[in-house]
């Protein structure tokens, strides 16, 4: 597929997000918490729980706040783990923070917005995830740092590019909405 050209220029340092999110996952000795997502954007796609931040909330907030409200577990500790970057055809962007948690607390149960379930990490269904999520989650499983831009045209991934390290990126991009 041949891209277009302002996808082929596209200037990465002089994006700005029209949202800002945060993405949860739990970890439990061999197996992470996912969730089916019930609605909204990725409806019927596996992902961890996550959503967008609410004003004046940091990352950090929203990733707790976010994980009750989807699956009724609170994450302990949460580590922050990754930085993506998203950019849609249709014109919608978002930069993402991820965190994983080695415990929690709580009962874990389905709502509205999600079914969670438990799920080995060596079985992780990335055919049911976003294209670009078998390219960091497992770095980020495995306790490594990420950072990732992608550019989606819908559901098909046009571009990539993944980083890991075994530190904590600094902020090379401080998005503001």
């Amino acid at each position: 597929m041949e891209l277009p050209q302002e996808l082929l220029e596209f200037k990465w340092e002089l994006w700005k997000p029209k949202d800002l999110a945060v993405l949860c996952f739990i970890q439990r000795d061999a197996e992470v918490l996912l969730i089916t997502k019930k609605r909204g954007l990725g409806k019927g796609k596996v992902n961890g729980p996550g959503g967008r931040l609410e004003p004046g909330e940091t990352a950090f907030d929203a990733a707790v706040r976010e994980s009750e409200e989807e699956v009724g577990l609170t994450p302990l500790q949460p580590r922050e783990r990754g930085q993506l970057w998203f950019v849609f055809r249709d014109g919608y962007s978002l930069y993402v923070t991820v965190f994983t948690a080695r415990a929690h607390r709580g009962d874990l149960h389905a709502t509205p917005e999600a079914d969670p379930f438990w799920c080995p990490v060596s079985h992780i269904p990335y055919e049911k995830m976003w294209a670009d999520d078998r390219l960091w989650l497992p770095a980020v499983l495995s306790g490594k740092h990420i950072r990732g831009k992608f550019l989606f045209d819908d559901d098909t991934m046009l571009t990539q590019e993944v980083e890991e390290s075994d530190s904590q990126f600094p902020p090379r991009v401080h998005p503001q909405l």
